[in-house]
């Protein structure tokens, strides 16, 4: 590739297959450093600015039903080499010059091959914030907060093995929605009653509800409903990671991708859409019982009408680390922006035993102690 030719990225001189940029000064690979917002070279030090610096452009929306129509521009797409983990099912870009590794989501071992994704383009990322040390710290931290964990994984906190920074796919959202209901208001009264207790007559309020039916309109515009675009990773791990701060969202560089990997999403835009549509629903039907008022709601058919979706393809980063522990995966996740951790942990039986055995000892003193002290 000359230096004044665009890849399928989308960035002048850039393999998208490594993402990786020469040092000027030595021509080893440069890495984006998350701590100073610049590319880094380990090798000599040098340093030097992001090209989006210089000028950056706006994060334009897509129209989402060119999208379905398979009419996007071809300037929006893009083919990449990846790699497929044959157990989690991750495509992940890997440098072309390795030909085995591990999946940096489970820890698999991985062939890499020569395959390749045709998809669309990311329109902007949300660059590293924090690096692998605080990431590494934030995990032990974590780690170190969990009850009944075994004594190896401790120690497999304390090597400080490396993680791996990968950007995550995300799919986001626009729309205009209006909505109709038909449903019902409910208004708490009570009523004065007379019952019988312990053969004695006793005045008691009885809460009861009057219902009326009501029909209403309400109106929403949502921005930026994000849905994760991946299935390499369990949801309740990358659900735990939120919030994202959306507005700093920067447009698409392959600056930022430099030393990273970047996953290509595996959920259709379509599928994506069908999963925001079910957040925007459950917003729909919080506004239609403010809108409903009252002490109590009831909602019978609510008919929304969804105009001018837009979309576009984002990612996010996270530092993972994954190992295998008495033949399982394990993986730990660390939100790139704000280092907020979750992860699947094993526990340790032995301690497990140990706390019941040191629970039912406690319980027999406690038992003893109470009864010679009621003798």
């Amino acid at each position: 590739m000359s230096p004044s030719s665009t890849g399928p990225w989308g960035a002048a001189g850039v393999d998208p297959a490594d993402h990786r940029f020469p040092c000027e000064a030595c021509g080893a690979a440069m890495r984006f450093d998350p701590a100073r917002g610049l590319l880094l070279c380990d090798h000599c030090g040098n340093t030097a600015p992001l090209a989006e610096d210089k000028a950056p452009p706006a994060i334009r929306e897509l129209d989402f039903q060119t999208a379905l129509e398979a009419a996007l521009p071809a300037s929006e797409m893009e083919e990449t080499r990846i790699s497929r983990c044959p157990n989690c099912g991750a495509e992940v870009e890997f440098d072309p010059d390795i030909h085995a590794t591990d999946c940096p989501f489970c820890a698999t071992p991985v062939v890499i091959d020569t395959g390749t994704h045709r998809h669309i383009k990311p329109r902007g990322l949300l660059p590293f914030s924090i690096d692998e040390a605080a990431a590494q710290e934030a995990m032990r931290d974590w780690l170190g907060s969990l009850w009944f964990a075994p004594n190896g994984l401790a120690r497999y906190a304390r090597r400080g093995r490396r993680m791996q920074g990968i950007y995550v796919p995300y799919w986001t959202f626009d729309a205009e929605t209006r909505s109709r209901y038909r449903g019902e208001r409910g208004t708490v009264y009570y009523e004065t009653r007379t019952v019988m207790r312990d053969g004695k007559p006793q005045r008691v309020s009885v809460q009861r509800v009057r219902w009326r039916g009501v029909t209403g309109r309400v109106a929403r515009f949502f921005d930026d409903v994000l849905v994760l675009a991946s299935t390499s990773l369990p949801a309740d791990h990358t659900d735990g990671l939120a919030p994202w701060d959306l507005t700093a969202l920067t447009p698409y560089s392959p600056d930022y991708l430099a030393g990273f990997r970047a996953e290509g999403y595996q959920v259709p835009l379509e599928e994506g859409f069908t999963r925001a549509r079910a957040v925007m629903d459950a917003q729909i039907a919080r506004d239609v019982r403010f809108d409903i008022g009252g002490d109590r709601q009831r909602i019978h058919a609510i008919e929304t009408d969804v105009s001018a979706v837009t979309f576009k393809h984002v990612l996010l980063p996270v530092w993972l680390a994954a190992y295998r522990y008495n033949g399982k995966s394990f993986r730990f996740v660390v939100n790139g922006q704000t280092g907020r951790v979750r992860g699947a942990r094993p526990y340790s039986t032995i301690k497990i035993a140990l706390a019941v055995i040191a629970g039912l000892i406690l319980a027999a003193i406690v038992g003893y102690v109470y009864a010679m002290q009621g003798g």
